[in-house]
């Protein structure tokens, strides 16, 4: 099954192995962060200052009741606008204003908003052929309730981060599996999967964690949940595109506005 189905449904055998590594202490994930404790284990992620800038996305029809409805990940990146989030490519088709993003979502609730999701930015080998090397995208959202609130001022962001090695430092991915309705976190190094992706062990990634972003210790976004094999075939192996010039030029066109 492949990791399309992040969209959809969760194996058996991961949902458990999901349960017992989500009983291990949010002191584990703090040791993880700064490369001093266990990586590769999955953990439930406390509300805190990295996970607020991580939400889930819904179709619009579910923004007034979002428990369960969830399907894919995204999260905030720094932006001249103040406006920019980061996905999965195979999570952002559709039309503009189909879906909405919740940051930092947590058991039907939305502690910063609801943001209505607005014009959308694909590669263009994505766009003609859904090449997993283009699996990214990044979207604008709208302000907050027309107050002038934008989502970077509520939430902050992480950078943005072309070019950087593969497994130099370890990353932190944070998602929403679609059987939880809270997100989970995992640190581990990275691997070169290929010249052009890299990927990562960590257990219990199923459905709906599809575009989760890989932040290094720095605060950058160095990856997104996608890929290959839309981000894998098993719930403990996933991959991203690696940032290269393809990805810097297509984040350059989203802060530009072109």
């Amino acid at each position: 099954m492949k990791r399309s189905s992040r969209i959809s449904v969760s194996s058996r055998p991961a949902l458990l192995g999901a349960v017992i590594m989500l009983a291990l202490t949010s002191a584990s994930v703090a040791a993880a962060d700064d490369g001093r404790g266990p990586l590769g284990v999955t953990v439930v992620t406390g509300a805190d200052r990295q996970s607020m800038r991580v939400g889930a996305l819904f179709g619009t029809e579910n923004a007034d009741d979002l428990a369960g409805h969830h399907f894919c990940t995204a999260s905030v990146v720094h932006s001249p606008q103040g406006n920019l989030i980061a996905t999965a490519a195979h999570c952002a088709g559709g039309t503009e204003g189909d879906r909405v993003f919740v940051p930092g979502y947590r058991d039907g609730k939305a502690p910063y908003g609801v943001w209505k999701v607005t014009k959308r930015f694909m590669p263009d080998a994505w766009a003609s052929g859904e090449d997993e090397d283009s699996d990214v995208a990044f979207a604008y959202v709208e302000e907050l309730d027309g107050g002038g609130r934008r989502i970077e001022d509520v939430v902050g962001a992480n950078r943005f981060a072309a070019g950087t090695v593969t497994g130099a430092t370890p990353v932190t991915l944070t998602g929403y599996p679609s059987s939880l309705d809270v997100p989970i976190r995992c640190t581990n190094k990275p691997g070169r999967q290929s010249p052009t992706q890299q990927r990562i062990d960590c257990p219990a990634f199923t459905s709906g964690t599809s575009g989760s972003p890989w932040v290094n210790g720095s605060g950058q976004l160095v990856g997104v949940l996608g890929g290959h094999e839309r981000g894998g075939s098993t719930p403990d192996v996933s991959y991203s595109v690696a940032f290269g010039r393809p990805a810097a030029e297509l984040y350059e066109d989203a802060t530009s506005g072109s």
